[in-house]
């Protein structure tokens, strides 16, 4: 305003407070409805194999909602600006999993995999619900990068002592009891590319000689190198134990990272031709991979030598049984498949009993938890946090690519678990840490943004 002559400008006032509203009224009904869907196909295996609902229905239903509602609340309490749709996702495929295990287990008596998955499935909740309610803030992890990667490789490394399951060393069995602990150090490893990263992407991008048909600098051997000997490390590891599927895994997500941290698209020719360049090299060098290679290639020509179907063929057989609607739940054959039925290929039981339909609405389920993890590096301002997120995300991309392409046909069979789908405890153990450190990220790029982020 003016006043005898004088312009007086006066300061705008301060800019009201943002209430960050959470949305857990979405995520609880979400939860609901999730556990619902599980109830449901329960009831409808029991109904298509034996005429009546489960016994076990109530209890199935009652043990998965209290888990389900506990891990509800402490991401209320600790991490009430979390985006909504991650805890209901893992929900709803983990409970879809324990559906599709118990559903095999009517045509393999003699094997029951579910009561165990049921147990592994809670000790993964109580592990999100730990790290939710003790990690406060997702830098305090940048103070353990050397921590993560030193465990990681002692994880990979302890396998090769044991002996070898179905052609691969990655499980350690003592009494009984195993674990894959190749599935724990994918999120160690994880960690510490997005903390080394972070803290040299700066080198990585401006520092070392310019190649220009890659349209990328090549970073000094001192920056680099640490990283590089890294990954070469666990994936030479990987290699001995014959776990290519973990090792085209970790490859995929140091060339991802290295692409997010630079923003140059020449790493990700350089990853290709790596890929490719080992790809054709162990294929080559490999007994046990060429095999996997020639029936990928052949998948019906143990039919034609009059030696049966293979898994593979059982596989493509189950999904094309299953059209686009499917046989309906507990009325396929996915069990002639053999000793992986469980594991490897669950994804040919979703594909024959619930058609394209439901296999379409399982890759969604999939695409969406991806997309809100890239959402949420998006959204956050601190490059760890970013690189973290993207990293996550990644993972369970690249792992659904992998399983799923061997499963159909599109890529050869590499061992590995569907995630949250597979019977397994040390996947869908580690998946929920993954959902949980998601969970946390969601939450600080909201706040960071001031309400702006994953809704």
């Amino acid at each position: 305003m003016s006043k005898a002559g004088i312009t007086l400008v006066t300061a705008d006032p301060p800019a009201p407070a943002v209430r960050l509203t959470g949305r857990r009224g979405v995520e609880l009904a979400l939860i609901v409805l999730a556990v619902l869907l599980s109830v449901y196909g329960y009831c409808a295996v029991g109904l298509a194999r034996n005429g009546t609902v489960p016994p076990g229905a109530a209890g199935y239903g009652a043990g998965l909602g209290v888990l389900a509602l506990v891990a509800h609340l402490a991401v209320r309490w600790r991490a009430p600006c979390a985006d909504p749709v991650l805890l209901p996702i893992g929900v709803l495929l983990n409970g879809l999993g324990l559906v599709l295990i118990y559903r095999l287990d009517l045509e393999t008596p003699g094997d029951p995999a579910a009561p165990t998955q049921l147990v592994w499935s809670t000790l993964g909740v109580a592990l999100f619900i730990v790290v939710v309610l003790v990690l406060r803030d997702h830098r305090v992890l940048q103070d353990y990068t050397y921590v993560c990667v030193t465990v990681a490789l002692v994880l990979l490394t302890v396998p090769i002592l044991f002996p070898a399951v179905n052609g691969a060393r990655i499980w350690i069995r003592v009494a009984g009891f195993s674990i894959q602990p190749g599935e724990f150090a994918k999120v160690l490893l994880a960690v510490f590319f997005a903390a080394y990263l972070a803290a040299n992407r700066g080198a990585l991008t401006y520092a070392g000689r310019r190649v220009r048909w890659l349209r990328l600098r090549l970073p000094t051997g001192r920056v680099l190198g640490p990283i590089l000997a890294v990954w070469l490390v666990s994936v030479g590891v990987l290699v001995l134990e014959r776990d290519l599927g973990t090792s085209l895994l970790f490859f995929g997500l140091f060339v991802v990272l290295l692409y997010v941290a630079t923003g140059r698209t020449g790493w990700i020719a350089v990853g290709l031709l790596l890929a490719s360049l080992g790809a054709v090299a162990v294929g080559r060098l490999e007994p046990h991979v060429h095999h996997r290679i020639e029936t990928w290639l052949h998948p019906f020509g143990s039919i034609e030598a009059g030696e049966g179907p293979n898994q593979i063929a059982q596989s493509l057989f189950a999904f094309a049984e299953g059209g686009t609607l499917g046989t309906g739940l507990g009325l396929g054959h996915s069990v002639l498949i053999g000793f992986a039925v469980k594991s490897d290929f669950i994804l040919a039981t979703a594909g024959e009993e619930l058609g394209l339909a439901g296999l379409s609405a399982i890759f969604l389920l999939y695409g969406l938890l991806v997309e809100r993890g890239y959402r949420a590096g998006l959204a956050l301002r601190d490059p760890f946090g970013r690189l973290l997120a993207v990293g996550l995300a990644s993972l369970v991309a690249l792992q659904v690519f992998v399983i799923a392409g061997g499963v159909t046909g599109l890529i050869p069979l590499t061992g590995m678990a569907m995630p949250f789908l597979a019977q397994g405890g040390s996947s869908v153990v580690t998946n929920w840490a993954i959902v949980a450190l998601l969970v946390r990220l969601s939450d600080s790029a909201r706040r960071q943004g001031g309400g702006g982020a994953p809704r």
